[in-house]
């Protein structure tokens, strides 16, 4: 049987995860929110 406790005291994060995260948290990319923000913010303009 898995000791959930145990694997978790081994536990060690991948440091390419990390650096990952870093790259996409710092990256202003524009996603679909963003998108439909300016759609409605144009057609509140006409």
């Amino acid at each position: 049987m898995i000791n959930f406790d145990e694997e978790i005291e081994k536990f060690q994060p991948s440091p390419e995860i990390e650096q990952a995260e870093d790259v996409i948290y710092k990256n202003d990319m524009t996603d679909i929110s963003d998108i439909l923000r300016d759609l409605l913010k144009g057609n509140k303009e006409n």
